[in-house]
């Protein structure tokens, strides 16, 4: 049982399970046992090319950051669990929260956070009821976005980056996906506000 899996390994996937993983030394977060399943093949970050992020070097690439990304989530946050070469087929509610089933293996978990790519080719069984036109996409594009109140889909249930309705820009998922992991820290925290800082 896990006690959040992502689903989605791209810039919101990635930062929610960072700060997930930042709070590892607090006692509301040192047993939690926390997954993502790294499925990026359909990832933007796939072809893009970064001239105008903050904190990165001009013509640092898509591609870079996916595998940096998980080298450092490896490194530094080895608590993680990575799942890698699995694909969601379905995401459906449980007793005890949600029963996620891959191409490969199922899994349980009490919070899931979807932050997958907001194309139309989705095809996640179990979202459907929550799936509607994108409201910051061009509509010619086709893209999705899965309804929600500021992240939160269903009771345990979040989506972060374009699929939470956000433009597909590389800091506005990655923020999206580092607000997600501070909303479950703080439910994780009796509902005290809670954010996790490194200092010098």
């Amino acid at each position: 049982m896990f006690d959040v899996l992502i689903v989605g390994g791209g810039a919101a996937g990635m930062s929610c399970a960072m700060v997930l993983g930042s709070a590892k030394s607090k006692p509301f977060a040192e047993e939690k046992r926390i997954g993502i399943v790294m499925h990026q093949r359909t990832s933007h970050l796939q072809n893009a090319l970064f001239n105008n992020v903050l904190g990165l070097a001009p013509g640092t690439t898509g591609a870079t950051i996916l595998e940096d990304g998980k080298a450092q989530l490896s490194d530094i946050y080895p608590h993680i669990e990575q799942i890698e070469n699995e694909k969601v087929k379905s995401i459906a509610k449980s007793s005890g929260g949600f029963i996620v089933v891959t191409n490969k293996n199922t899994y349980e978990s009490k919070i899931v956070v979807v932050a997958i790519g907001y194309t139309s080719l989705v095809n996640i069984e179990g979202l459907d009821n929550y799936l509607e036109p994108h409201p910051r996409a061009v509509k010619e594009k086709d893209r999705i976005w899965l309804k929600n109140d500021n992240h939160l889909v269903d009771e345990n249930l979040y989506v972060a980056g374009t699929m939470a309705g956000w433009r597909s820009q590389f800091a506005i998922a990655s923020g999206s996906g580092a607000q997600v992991a501070t909303d479950i820290l703080t439910l994780w925290n009796g509902g005290k506000h809670t954010k996790i800082h490194d200092k010098v």
